[in-house]
């Protein structure tokens, strides 16, 4: 699979995944904690039959010696896009860098942050290149 090939694939679960938060969006409103907008995404993802992994762990290898802090990413969807669940007045350049990090550690070409603290929801694609 070429990477413009990989990135147009991508491209499409994002579609689906942003809908999915769109969809909780509407029903549940803004301003609610981050774990509430999480449990109703695991929901969805189970209802839509999207493969997911909830807070999962990564290991951070540092000179061959595994670190004893670890770094756990709110969904992993599709297998290798990290979708990171804020419920923030506005998304920062510290929260962009951290999805940038969870990509990087995790190795996984596509990320997506997704805000829902305010009337509409807000979220943003990141690709690793």
């Amino acid at each position: 699979m070429t990477n413009t090939t990989e990135y147009y694939y991508k491209k499409e679960e994002n579609y689906q995944i942003v809908g999915i938060c769109m969809e909780v969006h509407r029903l549940l409103g803004p301003g609610l904690l981050e774990i509430v907008y999480k449990d109703a995404l695991e929901v969805e993802f189970k209802n839509h039959g999207i493969p997911y992994q909830r807070e999962k762990e990564f290991a951070i290898e540092y000179k061959g010696v595994i670190l004893p802090h670890k770094f756990y990413a709110d969904f992993v969807v599709y297998d290798d896009i990290i979708l990171e669940v804020k419920s923030v007045k506005e998304v920062c350049n510290d929260h962009l860098a951290q999805v940038l990090n969870y990509m990087k550690l995790a190795d996984t070409p596509v990320g997506i942050i997704a805000n829902f603290q305010n009337k509409s929801l807000t979220h943003k694609r990141l690709i690793n290149s």
